[in-house]
């Protein structure tokens, strides 16, 4: 049998193929769409090698059978056949063609997933004797891997490690592969704070690797839901498409493109609603408004020559006010707002502190979302937790049809609610049952929760800033003087014994 264990291993075997020659936040390109080929060619092994048996090698019957499969995929673009030609001189130029007819014969579920990858790169793999002794090592060291699912102990054994690998890199690869993936654990308090309904359209329209959107869909049993995403950079879109996959969803609407100036979610001219929206955008994104400017010149001062206006959006989406143009949360929090289903929407983001507290334009669309009774908790998380960044992250938690006008703030970064380690810190199973717990009893307890009402925010100015409604200050033990003289007392005359000890023993060697 194949384990997670095996698979993890071979996967960090490549990496060594790669080490010291492409940065890790490129290569991880590579080990991923081998490890799709290889698993893609061991199932359809498997699968004809079946019918082989079913039909006593009658042809004609296995091809029929084989072209009902859930992905098609012909013999020179199997993994059996690039190791077979893994001495070849334009082994990189075969690999393309393989990924090129894997897409084109699987249009509706792979289409363009390996368009921003080259496996002849001369960038990437410098000349072609370095380019084909990597490629060969890394052929070789999927080889031995056995992926068949006959041979695997768990169905989720290979999107289990697929999204092991990807966590990896990014802790790996610091803040530029940080951006494209949320640690699991945060993922999974996410998806149980919205708690995903059967037939809830989830979304994501910052989905980076698809992490978020796959444990909203876990939360549904027998999947019974639709997931939608969107994606700015190729590459991570690409790794979305392909864990989707491997996690068994073949349906997954996951657009490419910018979400804020080109969003794909558009049905009858407008924007489509949903159920369940769960996000970790990227934190306060510069030049988020780049995409509406029809001219990004600058003048000699280096100020835009257009700003960004809400009448520039179609979709309206900036009414209740234009996030300044270096700081994106709010334009996406105001994206997601207008996305979410009037009925039964549920909404949870991932974002700095900064958007509970900042003013000018922030401050005024904070306050539109508390007068329209959308904010329905904040939750501050523990510092450390993503990665490429050390500041502490919250949590807000919107919903429409709200039959309550209050919002429960939680504080859940204090010492005991996580677990620190040495490079970075994390939820525990523990840590995240009680923020739940904490959110659906919505009760103040000490030092943790708070219930606020709107008027206490208005008196605050609309100010969400944690520490204003959770105390969580800690008072110091009042210090007993008379103790601290008697010790200091017993110290000296400690010392002074000392002192004369070492005076005899120095007048005994003369040295005195």
């Amino acid at each position: 049998m194949t384990t997670k264990a095996d698979i993890e291993r071979v996967l960090w075997k490549a990496c060594d193929s790669f080490r010291g020659k492409i940065d890790s936040s490129r290569y991880k390109d590579y080990i991923l769409s081998m490890l799709f080929v290889k698993y893609l060619s061991d199932v359809s092994k498997e699968r004809r090698a079946a019918y082989e048996r079913q039909y006593d090698g009658n042809a004609e019957r296995v091809e029929r059978a084989m072209s009902h499969e859930r992905f098609k995929m012909d013999p020179e673009s199997s993994f059996d056949y690039l190791y077979a030609n893994r001495n070849d001189n334009a082994i990189g130029q075969k690999i393309n063609v393989a990924l090129s007819q894997i897409e084109e014969r699987n249009s509706g579920k792979l289409r363009n997933v390996f368009r921003a990858i080259d496996f002849n790169s001369n960038v990437d793999f410098g000349d072609v004797k370095a380019k084909n002794a990597t490629l060969r090592n890394l052929l070789e060291d999927f080889q031995g891997l056995d992926l068949r699912p006959g041979q695997l102990g768990s169905a989720d054994i290979i999107g289990d490690a697929y999204e092991y690998m990807i966590a990896q890199f990014a802790s790996n690869a610091g803040k530029k592969g940080g951006e494209f993936f949320t640690p699991s654990e945060v993922s999974e308090l996410v998806a149980s704070l919205v708690k995903p309904r059967e037939n809830d359209r989830i979304y994501d329209p910052t989905c980076g690797s698809g992490g978020l959107l796959l444990k909203a869909y876990a939360k549904i049993p027998g999947g019974k839901a639709h997931l939608y995403g969107q994606e700015n950079n190729a590459q991570t879109w690409a790794l979305c498409k392909m864990n989707m996959f491997l996690h068994g969803v073949d349906d997954a609407d996951i657009w490419a493109g910018d979400t804020l100036s080109n969003p794909q979610n558009i049905q009858e001219g407008g924007l489509m609603r949903f159920q369940t929206i769960v996000a970790n955008p990227p934190f306060s994104l510069d030049k988020w408004d780049s995409g509406f400017l029809s001219n990004a010149a600058t003048d000699e001062n280096g100020k835009k020559k257009e700003k960004m206006s809400a009448s520039l959006d179609p979709y309206q989406r900036f009414d209740w006010g234009v996030p300044p143009a270096s700081k994106g949360d709010y334009a996406f929090v105001l994206h997601m707002l207008r996305c979410l289903d009037n009925e039964t929407g549920r909404m949870a983001v991932v974002l700095p502190h900064g958007v509970l507290f900042r003013g000018a334009s922030e401050g005024k669309i904070r306050k539109q979302i508390i007068e329209f009774n959308l904010l329905d908790a904040v939750i501050g998380l523990p510092a450390n937790l993503f990665y490429g960044t050390g500041i502490p992250a919250c949590i807000l938690v919107f919903r429409k049809n709200r039959g309550r006008d209050n919002v429960l703030f939680i504080d859940a970064s204090g010492e005991g609610n996580y677990e620190k380690g040495k490079n970075q810190n994390r939820l525990r199973e523990s840590d995240i049952a009680r923020i739940v717990q904490a959110y659906e009893a919505r009760e103040s307890a000490d030092k943790y929760s708070y219930v606020a009402t709107r008027d206490e925010i208005r008196g605050n100015d609309y100010n969400l800033n944690i520490p204003r409604y959770v105390d969580t200050f800690e008072e110091e033990e009042l210090v007993d003087i008379d103790e601290v003289r008697r010790n200091i007392a017993d110290i000296e005359a400690e010392l002074s014994g000392v002192q004369a000890q070492m005076d005899a023993y120095l007048k005994e060697l003369g040295l005195s």
